[in-house]
């Protein structure tokens, strides 16, 4: 493999939650099925989301403003906490030659915050958010990006590894090589094999030996 993209929450950075905590802050009036909505279109840009919940631009992206800012002070509170060996397995892809990208549904100021927060601003090749690349998941726009940006030959020489049915159709549409689902963030095994996950794995720390 030539690159390995990544998400983020939930596959790369422990969620615990805090997704579902944001929107509870951000929509005080919400009702146990949009939490419910939240939740199976986890991964997907969050613009998106609330684009879909609300249905009025204006609304939509008032929210997600509210969102964002209630995410980054979960983070900035200390929230913020990587899944246990994903660091590792980073570094490990790297010095074996491969490229990797961290992919996100939020906006890139949270994105930051969280690699800010971890320590992480220079871990990755590359991090993308949906505004970067022109959609989010999951439409192929960030894996496709990431192609481009970082000089990969061939689109069957990438691998894409998420937490979310949205990873996997992002991967699988953007016709990446290996296109995986991990069981440490939103969606089951069960859920993700349906969405198209060739492979599922307990986490990240599983990817090496896959890939390499």
């Amino acid at each position: 493999m030539e690159l390995v993209v990544f998400d983020m929450a939930g596959t790369t950075v422990a969620d615990d939650g805090l997704v579902v905590e944001a929107f509870r802050a951000a929509l005080p009036g919400h009702t146990e099925e949009q939490v419910a909505y939240v939740e199976r279109t986890m991964g997907e840009s969050k613009i998106s989301v609330f684009r879909a919940l609300l249905g009025e631009e204006a609304a939509a992206q008032a929210a997600n403003l509210a969102f964002e800012a209630a995410y980054d002070a979960l983070v900035r509170d200390g929230r913020a906490a990587t899944i246990p060996g994903a660091a590792g397995v980073i570094a490990e892809l790297r010095e074996a030659g491969v490229k990797v990208a961290l992919t996100t549904g939020f906006a890139r100021p949270t994105a930051d915050a969280i690699l800010r927060a971890l320590g992480w601003e220079t871990i990755a090749d590359l991090t993308l958010t949906p505004g970067e690349a022109g959609r989010g998941r999951p439409y192929p726009d960030m894996v496709l990006t990431a192609v481009l940006r970082l000089g990969v030959e061939d689109v069957r020489r990438v691998a894409v590894f998420g937490d979310t049915t949205s990873d996997v159709l992002s991967g699988l549409r953007a016709g990446a090589g290996v296109v995986g689902g991990v069981l440490t963030g939103a969606h089951d095994a069960e859920t993700l094999r349906a969405a198209g996950a060739g492979y599922v794995l307990g986490s990240v720390r599983e990817v090496p030996g896959l890939v390499l």
